[in-house]
């Protein structure tokens, strides 16, 4: 299981830490990536660490104001999101790969989603004066 939190409603400009909590499965065998998608829009890839957070990926959109990190010893993975603005309001979700010779990398599959089997429920994210 999967448990997104932290979302909320923020200024632009502000802050937010959002919090992936996994459970029912061996976290450290496993990559997680963080999603989000807006109304009318597509899914979005927005950032993935590996299993052993040696390594990281960030769209572009959000490269230099996000940062994703992980815990592996609470299971957690969190997402801290600094300089928010309005395109960042979205529901974000963290999801996890399918097991394979892959699930421990940011592969392309994995960024893109479809090589993840395993979502949590968003958390809304809205930037707004």
């Amino acid at each position: 299981q999967l448990q997104a939190s932290g979302g909320g409603l923020v200024q632009p400009g502000g802050s937010l830490r959002l919090s992936c909590a996994a459970s029912g499965f061996t976290f450290d065998d496993y990559a997680i990536g963080w999603f989000r998608q807006a109304p009318g829009k597509e899914r979005e890839g927005v950032s993935c660490i590996r299993a052993n957070g040696g390594s990281t990926y960030y769209a572009d959109s959000v490269k230099g104001r996000f940062t994703i990190s992980r815990d592996n010893s609470k299971n957690t993975v969190y997402l801290q999101m600094n300089s928010l603005k309005p395109e960042d309001t979205a529901v974000y979700f963290c999801a996890r790969p399918r097991s394979s010779h892959s699930s421990r990398v940011c592969s392309i599959a994995n960024i893109k989603g479809y090589g993840m089997d395993y979502w949590g429920k968003g958390t809304q994210v809205t930037v707004s004066s």
